[in-house]
């Protein structure tokens, strides 16, 4: 997915939607930045709101305009959950944010390449679709032939280096884990306001 000048559209959306954004140069060119387009620019219609986070969420998570408003409309539908909470999950339970959330790669980018390459297996089978959805219970591991890949070189000593989610199950030495239970709003950060992301699209 083509995103244009990354630091541009960080600055504008917040460090968060890409990783290597979040150093503290980059915090202190950004919040130069706000300052003077607070000084520049009048009140922010709900609207621009809605579509700063709309864009905050989809960008944060790689997708294409056309990818997000399927997931929309996937949680707008559903019945057994809240809206937000059932979209939440549609997002955090894709295969390249789950290789991500595991630790494989640096960002969520990285992650699917890695999948893309064929590097992980779900359920002993090799997938190539970073857009795969998993569910409870679904085995996620390094594909055995990938195990001694460059990137993946010393991944036990790196993997003490960033917290594991709670709906998440890993063992670094093995490199094979799986998903533990549904993703929720306290289990994994949220990417952006969920509700004005809705809002937006049912306006």
């Amino acid at each position: 997915m083509k995103t244009g000048p990354r630091y541009k559209i960080a600055k504008r959306l917040g460090a968060t939607v890409f990783e290597k954004a979040q150093t503290q140069k980059f915090a202190l060119s950004a919040d130069r930045s706000a300052k003077n387009k607070k000084r520049s620019r009048g009140r922010q219609s709900e609207y621009g709101k809605q579509m700063l986070e709309k864009q905050k969420v989809r960008i944060t998570y790689g997708l294409t305009e056309r990818q997000f408003r399927n997931y929309v409309n996937k949680a707008l539908a559903a019945h057994s959950a809240q809206p937000t909470d059932r979209l939440h999950e549609l997002l955090e339970l894709r295969l390249d944010n789950v290789v991500w959330r595991l630790g494989l790669a640096s960002t969520r980018r990285g992650a699917r390449q890695m999948v893309a390459h064929g590097h992980v297996t779900v359920n002993g089978k090799k997938s190539r679709v970073p857009s795969q959805a998993l569910s409870v219970g679904d085995a996620i591991a390094v594909r055995e032939g990938s195990k001694g890949h460059g990137v993946l070189v010393g991944f036990a000593e790196k993997f003490t280096e960033r917290p594991l989610p709670s709906w998440l199950s890993w063992s670094p030495a093995k490199m094979e884990g799986a998903v533990k239970e549904r993703p929720t709003t306290s289990s994994a950060d949220v990417a952006g306001d969920l509700v004005m992301v809705l809002s937006f699209y049912t306006r």
